[in-house]
């Protein structure tokens, strides 16, 4: 089975939204793979942030993101869901982009609606570009990939511009076009998140953001209102960053860290994921026979 068909067969059949950790790159896609869950998110704010060490404004290019990419489907053997962000351009950059992302190894893309430089959804100051131009783009993406399994996520922003009405019309055009997955980014109410299952048929995500606009809920709530998807992009990374400052609290406070083991994974548990024992294996397997020379004849 492809990894797109696995990521479908796994939206269709969950009982309640898949949820969806994001990563920003192949050592975080591996520990989320190794704590259970069945698909990792490529959140382009987490690589711009971990990559660049810069705020998400649009700042990554097409190139980054399918190293990245290509990177994580070569670490973990889950689907990998992609933030393309506005394509990279008009519709034929995106059909572009949906070519290299997909060879890169992505199973599902997902677009947006922004005007480019884009920002995050939590930000302010978002604009978009009109709903016939994005159906353009989402049109060119359908035809763009060559497995028809490959799933395209269609997110607008334009409830913070135009108001919810107008992002649920965006919604369903954006379904029309052939959009799998739509996702109307920062809803500020429960209720909100209720109008826009109700008034827009088809699968939704819900972006779970800490901190963010959108109230935080649990997965059952989240599934009764309707929602297919929870994202949590950049969970992971935060997580880490908590833990990278506690280590390098007690190495400023000590000058050493000798009694912080407990605050780091082992020597044997790093190797362990990134696989050294498996390339260890692969290293005696290739190993060439090398005959013994010299010494006395």
């Amino acid at each position: 089975m492809t990894t797109p068909l696995q990521l479908r067969e796994l939206i269709s059949r969950q009982d309640g939204p898949i949820l969806l950790p994001g990563a920003p790159n192949a050592l975080t896609a591996r520990v989320i793979e190794q704590a259970g869950f069945e698909a990792v998110y490529v959140s382009g704010a987490g690589l711009t942030n971990t990559y660049l060490g810069m705020p998400d404004l649009g700042l990554l290019s097409v190139t980054e993101l399918v190293a990245h990419v290509a990177a994580m489907a070569d670490a973990v053997s889950i689907p990998l869901v992609v933030d393309a962000d506005t394509g990279f351009g008009n519709a034929l950059n995106v059909q572009r982009t949906v070519r290299q992302l997909e060879r890169a190894g992505a199973s599902a893309l997902q677009l947006e609606d922004q005007v480019s430089p884009k920002k995050c959804g939590h930000f302010a100051g978002k604009g978009v570009i009109s709903q016939d131009e994005m159906v353009g783009k989402v049109r060119a993406a359908v035809d763009a990939r060559l497995d028809e399994n490959m799933l395209i996520i269609a997110r607008t922003d334009a409830l913070s511009t135009e108001g919810l009405e107008a992002a649920c019309d965006r919604a369903a055009a954006y379904s029309e076009a052939g959009a799998d997955i739509l996702f109307v980014e920062a809803p500020r109410t429960r209720e909100q998140m209720e109008y826009i299952i109700r008034n827009v048929p088809g699968l939704h995500l819900a972006n779970m953001v800490e901190g963010g606009l959108t109230p935080l809920m649990t997965r059952s709530e989240l599934g009764e209102l309707g929602f297919s998807v929870a994202l949590y992009a950049n969970a992971a990374m935060r997580g880490a960053v908590a833990g990278m400052r506690q280590v390098m609290d007690h190495l400023a406070e000590h000058g050493d860290t000798k009694d912080a083991a407990h605050l780091m994974i082992d020597w044997a548990d790093r190797q362990a994921l990134v696989r050294k024992p498996e390339f260890d294996e692969l290293d005696r397997r290739y190993a060439a026979d090398v005959p013994v020379t010299g010494g006395v004849a």
